[in-house]
C-alpha cells in the first residue's frame, strides 16, 4: 500500500477514508515487522485518523 498524504485523505470523502482505513489496517498486519510497508500503512492510518478527527460527526 501507498502512503496516503494528510493532503490526500484531506481530499477524499468519510465513505472513502474509512475505506482506507480498513485497506491501511489490513496492509499493516499483513506486512513484516520493521519494513517499510508496515511504516507506510502505521503513518497512513494515523494521516486518515486524523482527518477523520477533523470533521464534524453526523449523528
Amino acid at each position: 500500500m501507498k502512503l496516503v498524504s494528510r493532503f490526500e485523505a484531506a481530499s477524499r470523502s468519510t465513505a472513502e477514508l474509512h475505506g482506507l482505513l480498513a485497506e491501511a489496517f489490513n496492509a499493516f498486519c499483513a506486512a513484516p515487522r520493521s519494513s517499510a510497508e508496515r511504516y507506510d500503512a502505521l503513518q497512513s492510518m494515523r494521516n486518515i485518523e486524523d482527518e477523520l478527527a477533523t470533521r464534524p460527526t453526523v449523528p
